[in-house]
């Protein structure tokens, strides 16, 4: 990871993670040659969450780990992988698509204390209350054997989060205060889908009160 560099860029209503999955479908004339010339050079482009008209200046580099489908009319359905994170420092726009002068930041250093390790567990056993509300399974005990900086993009990164939750745990640079945020907000998460579905339950799950 260079200090400063030059990359495409694909603006989107998203927010990608380090080390997390995105899966995108490339219909855009201008992000199929964003996309087949990253393909030819083995090379990483910027994911930058946009709302609107308004671009924020951090983002994360994805890696494009499998063409899924490639299409007749050069459509191409991708896996990519959030990489790095970066923070744009000015836009290119000579090609059809942007190019930005980007520097890449992490976070720093940090003394791993016994309460991170608890948040932890706290925050695996929110993911599977999560997960069970909503239908989804994952490997639990895999995500106990990852480092402490991916299983906080990891929490970050649930699905019940707004892009501008994601945005700003993207955005932190303290490992530790990502998992304690993350944590905390999974909690809130997970008590609020209970409350709509015990609500749900209650009225029929159609929004009327059953008659007697």
């Amino acid at each position: 990871m260079v200090g400063e560099t030059t990359i495409p860029l694909f603006p989107l209503e998203v927010v990608l993670m380090p080390s997390m999955p995105l899966s995108l479908h490339i219909f855009e004339e201008r992000y199929k040659l964003m996309i087949g010339g990253c393909l030819e050079q083995n090379s990483e482009f910027g994911v930058v969450y946009q709302k609107e008209r308004t671009m924020n200046k951090v983002g994360c580099t994805a890696r494009i780990v499998q063409v899924l489908r490639r299409f007749d009319d050069g459509r191409l359905d991708i896996m990519t992988q959030g990489v790095n994170r970066f923070k744009i420092e000015s836009i290119d726009e000579k090609r059809p698509y942007l190019q930005a002068k980007i520097v890449y930041f992490d976070d720093k250093s940090e003394d791993r204390t016994r309460d991170i390790e608890i948040l932890i567990r706290d925050g695996v056993e929110l993911l599977k209350q999560w997960d069970l509300l909503t239908g989804k399974t994952r490997d639990y005990g895999e995500i106990t054997g990852l480092d402490h900086k991916t299983i906080s993009f990891l929490f970050s990164s649930s699905d019940g989060f707004t892009p501008d939750e994601k945005q700003e745990f993207l955005e932190l640079t303290s490992t530790d205060k990502r998992i304690a945020k993350s944590v905390e907000s999974l909690r809130k998460m997970v008590e609020l889908k209970r409350i709509t579905e015990e609500i749900k339950r209650i009225v029929g799950g159609n929004g009327r009160l059953r008659s007697k």
